[in-house]
C-alpha cells in the first residue's frame, strides 16, 4: 500500500480511536439511542431489548475483507471517504448481487445502500491500495447476540442459511 494511503488509513484510525472489527476492518459504535425497544415489541427472532438505533464508523482497506456475516435487521450504508467498495449480498432466497458503494458525480455508485435483515453479506475495497471509509446504521439497534459471521462451507452449500433438510 502506497504511503499516502497507509497514512490516511493511521490518521482515521487513530483520529476516530478504530478498533479491530471481528469480521475484518475497523470500527468504532458512534451512537446508541437512549431509547429502548422492549422485547415484548419485538419480532420473535430477538432476544431480549434492543434499543432504537445504533451507528458505527467502519473503515475497509484494499488489504482485507470484511467476511460474510449476517443480522437480524436492516443495516444502512453510508459511504463518506476514500474509494468505491462492492457489498456483496445473498437474499433470503441464496440470490447473490454486487452492490457498488461510493460516490462519485461521473460513475453511477450509491452514496448509501440498504442491507436487507437476514441477508448474507460481505464488503471489499475495489481499487488496490485504498480504503473506504462508511458509516453502518442498524434498526433495532445492532447486539452481537443478533451477529452471526458466516462458515465457507455452509454458505455455499446453503445460502439462504436455513437448516438443511435430512
Amino acid at each position: 500500500m502506497e504511503n499516502n494511503r497507509k497514512a490516511e488509513i493511521d490518521t482515521l484510525v487513530k483520529l476516530h480511536d478504530l478498533l479491530p472489527h471481528p469480521e475484518g476492518g475497523y470500527y468504532k459504535e458512534l451512537y446508541r439511542s437512549n431509547g429502548i425497544i422492549s422485547a415484548a415489541e419485538l419480532a420473535p427472532e430477538f432476544n431480549g431489548a434492543r434499543n432504537y438505533c445504533t451507528s458505527i464508523y467502519f473503515l475497509l482497506t484494499s488489504a482485507n475483507f470484511s467476511g460474510f456475516h449476517r443480522i437480524k435487521q436492516d443495516e444502512v450504508w453510508h459511504f463518506y471517504s476514500g474509494t468505491p467498495l462492492t457489498v456483496h449480498v445473498i437474499d433470503t432466497e441464496g440470490k447473490y448481487t454486487a452492490h457498488k458503494v461510493g460516490f462519485s458525480l461521473e460513475v453511477n455508485l450509491a452514496p448509501q445502500l440498504v442491507v436487507p435483515a437476514g441477508c448474507w453479506f460481505a464488503s471489499s475495497v475495489d481499487a488496490a491500495d485504498s480504503y473506504a471509509f462508511v458509516g453502518c446504521t442498524v434498526a433495532p439497534g445492532f447486539d452481537f447476540e443478533d451477529f452471526e459471521l458466516a462458515d465457507r462451507e455452509s454458505l455455499v452449500n446453503n445460502p439462504r442459511g436455513k437448516p438443511a433438510r435430512h
